[in-house]
């Protein structure tokens, strides 16, 4: 089978002919329709995760349909339409008894084991690693049924898609780990595919004050669809300032999506007096924050937290976000910005590191 495998750091993405194992255990077999192009892989094919092994079958933003299982899954059936996560959990520690399974305190348990054969092969039968168990930019593909949502077949496939991260992580972090209220205030630094989904769900949680923060007016017009009732061009004016101006003071929730240390110090400054500062975007390794700590900035009893995955339990709120986009009540359509094959990843990367493109998706294998 087909799918675009990336040889070592900077080696860029390549269609190469791949063999992949039956299901085992609890293992899912899928029939992949759409994977995203999330800024994460590409991150990692730069190098930006020291653990990496190469070569290795990147992509995690997956749906697709079940063509079998292993014999030991109970919760998934052949024909059903699933979403994957990167959210891996072993169902039996204090964590994921809590509902904290983004926590899983055991998430190698969703892996084979290093006396197991690999799922994925290179043609010569040499091991290719699994992106945190999805392994996505492919035409099949082996998950634990752990990482799988199943969701409403009325949903399309690149819709469902990006509801395993974009969606879950941008959406989560306003509903889920900021717990944001009717009535409250909100600002988003940074919005490409997750920061459109903070929109989402601050819309969706009932913020009445969505200030979006953007140096692209381009992108500052999209988030207007998203439900941000005003727009701040941060390469124009002072975003801290325009943010108290707009809000009264400050906002209740201020969500960083970029990793900049930058706009990490922004999101601080800009909280209200009891706000917090939630951190979701990924910095490169090594990046440090000086975070002041005078009275003006750390004023009230506000705080500063960093969000995991959008504090996300993916079998419960993936096919909420499903059965929301089929209700019409959540903004999926516009995250697509290009439907490509995959010989194209290469050229999909490209158009986001321009900016062109919110998500695109490969629908051709």
């Amino acid at each position: 089978m087909k799918a675009s495998v990336t040889t070592g750091v900077g080696n860029g993405f390549k269609t190469a002919d791949i063999q992949l194992a039956d299901p085992i255990g609890r293992e899912v077999l899928i029939d992949v329709k759409a994977s995203g192009l999330c800024a994460s892989d590409i991150h990692i094919e730069q190098g930006a995760s020291p653990s990496a092994v190469f070569p290795a079958v990147l992509g995690h933003e997956i749906s697709g349909i079940v063509s079998a299982v292993g014999p030991d899954v109970t919760t998934i059936a052949v024909g059903d339409h699933v979403v994957a996560s990167l959210i891996q959990f072993c169902g039996a520690c204090a964590e994921c008894l809590s509902g904290r399974t983004y926590s899983c305190q055991f998430p190698a348990t969703t892996m084979r084991g290093a006396d197991e054969p690999a799922r994925m092969t290179d043609e010569n039968g040499e091991p290719l690693m699994q992106l945190l168990g999805i392994g996505g930019f492919a035409e099949r593909t082996l998950v634990h049924e752990n990482q799988l949502a199943v969701v409403n077949k009325e949903i399309p496939f690149p819709q469902a898609a990006v509801l395993g991260c974009a969606v879950s992580t941008g959406a989560g972090a306003a509903i889920n780990t900021a717990g944001v209220r009717v009535g409250d205030s909100v600002a988003v630094i940074g919005t490409g595919g997750v920061g459109l989904n903070a929109i989402s769900g601050a819309v969706i949680a009932g913020a009445t004050t969505i200030i979006a923060i953007d140096i692209s007016d381009e992108k500052l017009a999209v988030a207007k669809k998203f439900g941000a009732t005003h727009v701040i061009n941060s390469s124009q004016v002072d975003p801290v300032a325009e943010v108290k101006r707009i809000s009264g003071g400050g906002v209740d929730h201020s969500f960083e999506i970029i990793g900049f240390p930058q706009t990490q110090q922004q999101a601080v400054e800009m909280r209200g007096v009891e706000g917090t500062a939630y951190f979701i975007g990924v910095a490169r390794p090594g990046t440090t924050l000086d975070l002041l700590t005078d009275a003006t900035t750390l004023m009230g009893q506000g705080g500063v937290r960093m969000v995991k995955m959008g504090s996300t339990n993916l079998k419960r709120d993936i096919p909420m976000y499903a059965d929301m986009y089929v209700q019409g009540r959540l903004n999926l359509d516009d995250l697509i910005s290009q439907e490509i094959s995959i010989d194209e990843v290469e050229a999909g990367y490209a158009a986001l590191k321009r900016g062109e493109v919110i998500r695109s998706v490969i629908t051709s294998f």
